[in-house]
């Protein structure tokens, strides 16, 4: 039997879609919500190509070396919950490059027979904009984000229409884990403590070019497509940042480790959740917040049980 619940969170229209079932993962949490351990009945993959590449911005494998640093998180000019700016130390650790892909995911579905959430529920999350409306659409999952009567993810896309239980599946599997929001900001930032708005500067449009996967007008009904997709575009379609990564803005939120609360010193009142998530980064679709969604230090959450077609994932990993 499933619950639906609507969390009143910042985004207008994100509706948190939790249903309760016997979870399929079997992990403990560290203090910082990040995930570990294996899942059951998912066997581990090694990992190849990752080497121990020590300037950040080389690439390894498929992830972009990140390294360590000292920042100060958050915005006094951004959303509520994105203050107080507060100084973050982070470890060493790599980041992927781009969102996981279709392809990539499909590898760890048929590598491991996986069920998805949405797979396993029957239906996931899309907006019906005929009708103005969230729904859970019948045979939705990540191959098809839009249900069976829709057209199939194409391979180099992100993979959406996955739950935060999901996202650490395949994790686990890759050897890999989700970056902690910290890990996030920082690599969004490229590593500097600069008053950038975005990870590629402070403009969405340069030169009449849109700079990521974005959402145009401040109403659903404002959408032209001006950036060139309705809805996901291909990963590293709008180039790369400084720092050797794509889609770190627009295109799908991503999921993180974290429990989603607010920073020690905001004003504000919020119960700290477990089953609550931290996602960043903005997605195409609309939310009311606009800009402050793609923005390095815009931050929302979900429940991890949620599957959207606007919300996808990376992974990090630890340079040890």
């Amino acid at each position: 039997m499933k619950n639906f619940f609507v969390f009143t969170t910042l985004i207008l229209l994100f509706s948190c879609m939790n249903k309760s079932s016997t979870h399929s993962t079997s992990r403990e949490e560290k203090p910082n919500g990040q995930a570990t351990g294996k899942v059951e009945g998912v066997p581990a993959q090694n990992e190849k190509g990752v080497q121990q590449e020590k300037t950040p911005g080389k690439v390894a494998g498929d992830m972009v070396f990140i390294g360590h640093g000292t920042f100060f998180m958050g915005s006094e000019n951004g959303l509520p919950n994105e203050k107080p700016v507060h100084k973050v130390t982070v470890e060493s650790f790599y980041l992927d490059r781009s969102p996981v892909t279709v392809a990539r995911f499909r590898e760890f579905i048929e590598a491991t027979g996986y069920k998805t959430e949405a797979h396993k529920y029957g239906d996931a999350g899309v907006f019906d904009m005929s009708h103005q409306k969230w729904e859970l659409l019948k045979g939705a999952t990540w191959e098809f984000p839009f249900g069976t009567s829709g057209p199939k993810a194409e391979d180099n896309y992100p993979v959406t229409q996955v739950s935060w239980n999901d996202a650490v599946a395949y994790a686990n599997w890759a050897g890999k884990r989700l970056p902690t929001e910290e890990e996030w900001e920082f690599a969004a930032r490229n590593r500097e403590n600069t008053a950038d708005k975005f990870s590629w500067g402070n403009k969405l449009v340069i030169d009449g070019k849109y700079q990521a996967n974005v959402w145009q007008g401040n109403t659903l009904d404002a959408r032209q497509g001006d950036d060139g997709f309705l809805f996901t575009s291909p990963v590293g379609y709008y180039g790369q940042t400084k720092i050797g990564l794509t889609d770190m803005g627009g295109n799908v939120w991503n999921w993180c480790a974290d429990n989603y609360k607010l920073y020690k010193g905001n004003p504000g009142v919020y119960v700290e959740n477990p089953d609550v998530k931290v996602i960043r980064g903005g997605s195409f679709f609309f939310d009311q917040n606009g800009e402050f969604s793609y923005s390095v230090s815009g931050r929302s959450m979900n429940s991890k049980e949620t599957s959207l077609f606007n919300t996808g994932f990376r992974c990090a990993k630890d340079a040890n």
